[in-house]
């Protein structure tokens, strides 16, 4: 089932791209350069991770990715993996966030694999209770790293 899936997925995906990239031109690239810092040090890299879990929620997180790497990019080596961190770990409260969610479901569902026995309120509040401390502490030890590793 997957197997014939995936052309159309990969055709999706790369239409998304291309409309990412036109939106962020033309729109919200400066609202992004606003709410997302520049630097290494441990609060600007949360934040980072955090406006990029944010948008991966609202938008899915290979738009976000694509709309918050040019961004971060410009603010040092730091950003970019917070960012990468934020839309990976991040999309886990939502059903939307990702599209492996949103895949598992569907393949769960259509096999009757019981896509329906975890109730979205469920699926959002151990997503949550998970997601925060996991996206804290993986920005944590990127940014203890290679203070405590060297460069």
């Amino acid at each position: 089932m997957l197997g014939s899936a995936a052309p159309a997925f990969c055709l999706f995906v790369l239409a998304l791209g291309v409309v990412v990239r036109a939106v962020v031109d033309h729109g919200p690239g400066d609202g992004l350069e606003r709410v997302t810092p520049a630097g290494d040090s441990l609060p600007a890299l949360l934040a980072v991770a955090a406006v990029a879990a944010v948008l991966a929620n609202l938008i899915d997180n290979l738009p976000a990715v694509l709309a918050l790497l040019p961004v971060a990019s410009a603010g040092g080596a730091g950003p970019v993996p917070a960012v990468l961190i934020g839309v990976n770990i991040g999309p886990n409260p939502t059903y939307a966030g990702s599209p492996a969610t949103l895949l598992r479901r569907r393949i769960l569902h259509g096999d009757g694999g019981g896509a329906d026995l975890v109730t979205l309120r469920d699926f959002t509040r151990l997503g949550l209770l998970t997601t925060v401390p996991a996206l804290a502490a993986s920005v944590a030890a990127l940014w203890a790293a290679p203070r405590l590793l060297g460069p």
